[in-house]
């Protein structure tokens, strides 16, 4: 076979098998407008420069983990809180500090979001193995899909190469992310201006099939809602009324509340199944049962765990893939907590 400006058949086989790995299971960064980054992020990105950081990874979550059960939330939770605000860039690991006010203070973070030791831990692993090398950006993705294998989920393979944003957004937190009293509609639009879309909505909605929740944040469906001032119907009244006995009307805010009361700390489909039966903790869950696209995934979903278990991968890595920085832009932390000084 003969090639074009003295191109050997050996230099086309040696390009190939080099630059293979990443052609094949790369993926193209879309914006949520449209637009498209130059740079791909690949599940080999750390292959060569720091081959030991996926089981660095994992074997620090795993410890959490079986310390505490319901740290495998926590991180899952990290993740998606960070993605909706201003990409999958690790801002929400940022302390407050000169200019930046973290986004830890946000409504929906504050005295709820947690696992930032675990974080911690990972990367003081990470920084001894191999410093400098490997993003809190990408630690937040692979902590979530190892949390949620943990937990009796789905595995799915990570594209990495983010990097990490040198300033936080409060107000992009306050507004961006999904909160449990939020319409169907309202929600959905916040999805869609992250360019996901129905699908992703209910299946990452499935992720509470893990965790728990405090009082406060379904206290208003128990008691009254903000413009109505009764409680809200589409809860089953009898689950309602387990949950007043723990939740009362006046103080215990903080106290805790499994998602799922069936199977709590496993990660499967009766999240669905609760929801059917008009047993989903947040209005944010039951609200999914409004809309005639969502309730039919919801159904799917509750009678099929495998196509939840791939449309909730498919759906993780969509959003991991929300607007991350690459390239040149951003950098790569020494602490998660804070931006390089130079």
């Amino acid at each position: 076979m003969a090639f074009s400006n003295g191109t050997s058949l050996f230099q086309v086989v040696l390009f190939l098998v080099v630059f293979a790995p990443i052609c094949c299971f790369s993926h193209k960064l879309s914006s949520p407008g449209g637009g498209s980054s130059s740079y791909n992020l690949y599940p080999q990105f750390y292959d060569r420069s720091c081959p030991r950081a996926k089981e660095i990874v994992k074997s620090v979550v795993a410890k959490a983990v079986a310390k505490k059960a319901r740290m495998a939330a926590s991180l899952l939770r990290l993740h998606f809180h960070d993605c909706f605000v201003k990409g999958c860039d690790a801002s929400l690991l940022l302390d407050t500090s000169g200019s930046i006010i973290s986004e830890k203070n946000s409504i929906p973070n504050k005295n709820s979001v947690r696992g930032f030791d675990v974080i911690d831990d990972i990367k003081s692993a990470l920084e001894k193995e191999c410093p400098q090398i490997v993003s809190c950006a990408d630690i937040l993705a692979l902590a979530a899909r190892d949390s949620t294998v943990l937990a009796g989920g789905p595995n799915w393979e990570i594209p990495l190469g983010r990097r990490d944003a040198r300033g936080a957004s409060l107000s992009g937190s306050n507004q961006n992310i999904p909160a449990p009293n939020n319409k169907f509609q309202t929600i959905l639009t916040k999805f869609k201006l992250k360019g996901l879309n129905v699908v992703d909505l209910v299946a990452l909605s499935g992720s509470h099939t893990i965790g728990q929740a405090r009082c406060t944040s379904f206290k208003q469906r128990l008691y009254g809602q903000s413009s109505s001032k009764r409680p809200d119907l589409s809860l089953n009244q009898v689950y309602a009324n387990q949950l007043r006995a723990r939740c009362p009307r006046s103080g215990g805010d903080q106290n805790l509340f499994v998602m799922d009361f069936v199977s709590p700390t496993k990660f499967d489909n009766y999240y669905y199944k609760n929801v059917l039966a008009s047993k989903g903790l947040f209005s944010s869950d039951q609200v999914l049962t409004k809309n005639q696209a969502s309730m039919e995934l919801v159904k799917k979903y509750a009678a099929n765990n495998e196509l939840f278990f791939k449309d909730f991968a498919e759906s993780m890595v969509k959003m991991g893939n929300i607007t991350p920085l690459t390239g040149l832009r951003g950098e790569i932390r020494k602490s998660c907590r804070r931006i390089n000084s130079n």
